[in-house]
């Protein structure tokens, strides 16, 4: 079995409270940036009903486009995810509405990027909906990647989770 994206997703009413924490235990701070989605459906089957998605993503001026499979955990958002680097973020586009995908949705978001003990922590302000804390590590063991993970979300005092994606919050909620 190829390797996982395994994330748990947690909504955030202190951030400042949750920095504070990451500082205490030694959480490495990596970047800050901002990043630019546009989410596609494809053209012969709908990525809402099988629970998928393609993304267009940038992040000043660097561009990837990035496959989620279909969820296979409903604690997690545990799924197989490929992601490719692309040299222009229009013609990307251009080429996807020419082969009959259509744009979906857009997601703005200011994300902070830590790494703790194996587990990338991003503390995201998404534009219109609010901050959020997403916790993931990339492996095979849904199970006890998925314990990780909560072990940490109760160190930083998280305690209402999301499985929806922000796509799925900000236009189909």
């Amino acid at each position: 079995m190829s390797e996982l994206e395994i994330e748990i997703k947690a909504y955030c009413s202190d951030m400042n409270s949750v920095k504070d924490i990451l500082k205490d235990i030694g959480a490495e701070f990596i970047k800050e940036c901002v990043e630019k989605d546009i989410y596609f459906n494809h053209p012969g089957r709908d990525f809402g009903e099988t629970d998928e998605a393609l993304r267009l993503r940038d992040v000043s001026g660097q561009t990837t486009l990035t496959y989620k499979g279909s969820k296979l955990s409903r604690k997690s958002k545990a799924r197989v995810e490929e992601e490719t680097i692309v040299v222009d973020f229009e013609s990307m586009k251009t080429i996807l509405i020419n082969l009959g995908f259509t744009d979906s949705g857009n997601v703005e978001k200011k994300r902070e990027y830590f790494k703790f003990d194996g587990i990338e922590i991003c503390l995201d302000r998404v534009k219109s909906l609010g901050d959020f804390v997403e916790l993931e590590i990339k492996g095979v063991d849904i199970e006890s990647t998925e314990k990780k993970l909560y072990e940490l979300a109760e160190k930083l005092g998280l305690k209402k989770f999301e499985t929806r994606s922000y796509l799925e919050l900000l236009y189909y909620s």
